[in-house]
């Protein structure tokens, strides 16, 4: 019978730590391969997979496109780049974001899920908002094990926190713990694949190719899900819902895909920016129309001048309001952080 020999880790914020101290505890003989995605800046290059390689017993590498999976090696998504794996290969692709990231947990914890089914381990780690989530319904809705750091230990607690609360977690226990428990569950034989109905098969299916950078609308990604009035803070396009277990999220049919608090991250960061915009052009106006009064003062024309500096005052008070607003706007989501 096959055994578990797929582990996929998601972390963000406080991950560098978190990884550190799982790969560490991890045996040399490992028969598992291991796949990580760490949220990193997408402008410069990641020294992550040296980092692990020398802190833990495992060769940790960023993979090329269609390399084969090999059994005790460490797989770090590279910057900017989801990282899926099928058919005993890993998929480096920049499809689009999911949770506004990119690599995405959740990218790699579904193609882990949909390829492989019970012979996979999910483990999320510190960080915030909730990639990683969804992912890891998928895992379990497979057959597969999931095991969340405690929120208490994370150094940031909201990613550990989300999946507790959406999916029936296996395990929670500290990173202590964690290289103690992969070796035991490795070990162990696994039954078959849960069945999945005809519908949860093709929206599957086709969010997988979305990250390996098909086209989501030729995939007929609006017809998988509730269309909805929202529109996608990436792209303006129209946003669909999707529902896992307790857990809504949104795909637009140009392939950006968000939870709830990602979603109400990212909208409540565009109104912000449409603060600063209208203080922005409010200040252009104040200064042609002083411009203009300046010009009729020198004409002789005051009444015509003043008519000009009385706009400007009343824009520079608008201009006023708009900063204030600015600054009073409050960044939300649903976990009350960014």
């Amino acid at each position: 019978m096959a055994k578990r020999d797929i582990i996929v880790v998601g972390a963000s914020a406080g991950g560098v730590y978190a990884l550190k101290e799982l790969v560490a505890s991890l045996p040399a003989d490992c028969a598992a391969s291991i796949f990580v995605v760490l949220h990193v800046s997408p402008h410069a290059p990641s020294y992550l997979p040296d980092i692990l390689t020398h802190t833990g017993p495992l060769v940790a590498t960023h993979p090329r496109d269609g390399e084969p999976i090999q059994p005790g090696r460490i797989y770090v998504a590279p910057p900017d780049h989801h990282m899926l794996i099928e058919y005993d290969q890993v998929i480096v692709k920049r499809g689009p974001k999911e949770n506004r990231f990119r690599p995405s947990v959740d990218a790699l914890f579904r193609s882990a899920a949909y390829t492989y089914g019970p012979r996979v381990i999910g483990v999320v780690l510190t960080g915030m908002l909730n990639d990683g989530t969804s992912g890891m319904w998928s895992i379990k809705r497979l057959g597969g094990t999931s095991i969340v750091q405690e929120p208490e230990n994370a150094m940031y607690p909201s990613m550990p926190a989300s999946v507790l609360e959406y999916v029936d977690v296996d395990y929670v226990l500290p990173i202590s713990g964690m290289g103690s428990l992969l070796t035991e569950l490795i070990t162990e034989e696994i039954l078959g694949k849960p069945f999945l109905s005809p519908e949860e098969e093709e929206r599957m299916s086709a969010e997988i190719n979305i990250a390996a950078e098909d086209s989501a609308f030729e995939q007929g990604i609006l017809n998988l899900g509730e269309l909805t009035p929202l529109t996608c803070p990436e792209c303006n396009g129209a946003l669909i819902s999707i529902k896992e277990g307790k857990l809504i999220r949104y795909r637009c049919h140009t392939g950006h895909a968000f939870t709830a608090s990602s979603l109400l991250a990212e909208t409540t960061k565009s109104i912000e920016e449409s603060f600063w915009k209208a203080a922005k052009s409010l200040e252009e106006t104040v200064i042609l129309l002083e411009q203009s009064g300046k010009q009729f003062a020198e004409g002789g024309n005051s009444e015509a001048a003043e008519q000009f500096f009385d706009k400007a005052r009343q824009a520079r008070e608008r201009a006023k309001s708009a900063h204030e607003l600015a600054y009073r706007q409050e960044k939300l989501s649903e976990d009350g952080t960014l």
